[in-house]
């Protein structure tokens, strides 16, 4: 081994995330912890903790979370990371998304409480880093039956119209509709682009006899409904 670069063997016992984690348990080790543990190495001249420090002072909000958003270029941009640990961590942020989508389809969702909805789509669509619009297609029970990408990139007119929500709304045989975008800055507070199609939508689905049920919109770990804000009649 090249004895420019660090490893964890190399730490003080106590330091080392390992033993630490062995002797108390995963959630007693901190995110540059939880970090190092996966690079195992670190790079020239700094330890692998040390390195996962930095790293973390290098992606989006200086916040594990970050790393939903990192690209593995951009993880290869960083110094001290190449190409396997990129791909150790874009493979890391891959299983997180699965298994907190698979935990979440297990049961049927029941489109009745915007929390749970929110809650629902918030792994998938919180850390995007465009505008997505989803289309929930809802039966009688206002159970979901399906769920549909409508666009990827902003939330306008030509993007998500509602001859195109519309379309699909009767193509898939829906009862109901719930329309759900996030917001890539964090911040779920609607625009008023968001307000005027929002009411657009309800026109049209007044019209065609399937009503907008919602219009959710995801940030950062939170999120707005447009019917709780009293935006939707």
């Amino acid at each position: 081994m090249n004895d420019e670069i660090t490893t964890m063997k190399e730490l003080p016992v106590s330091e080392r995330p390992y033993e630490k984690c062995e002797a108390h348990g995963p959630a007693s080790l901190s995110d540059a912890e939880l970090l190092a543990v996966i690079i195992r190495t670190g790079s020239r001249g700094e330890r692998s903790t040390q390195l996962a420090t930095r790293i973390l002072e290098q992606i989006p909000g200086k916040k594990i979370s970050g790393l939903f958003q990192m690209s593995m270029a951009q993880l290869c941009a960083i110094k001290g990371i190449g190409r396997v640990k990129a791909i150790q961590l874009s493979c890391l942020t891959e299983i997180t998304r699965r298994i907190m989508s698979a935990s979440l389809s297990e049961t049927e969702l029941v489109c009745t409480d915007p929390e749970k909805v929110a809650v629902h789509f918030m792994a998938s669509m919180r850390f995007l880093e465009t505008e997505q619009v989803r289309l929930l297609i809802l039966n009688g029970r206002n159970a979901l039956v399906n769920d549909i990408i409508i666009s990827n990139g902003s939330f306008n007119a030509s993007m998500a119209s509602p001859r195109e929500i519309y379309y699909n709304a009767l193509k898939h045989k829906a009862v109901s509709i719930i329309v759900l975008h996030n917001h890539p800055s964090g911040d779920p507070t609607p625009s008023r682009e968001d307000i005027a199609l929002t009411k657009r939508l309800c026109d049209t689905g007044k019209l065609v006899g399937i009503p907008l049920i919602d219009h959710i919109i995801i940030g950062d770990n939170r999120y707005i409904s447009i019917k709780e804000s009293g935006g939707i009649q």
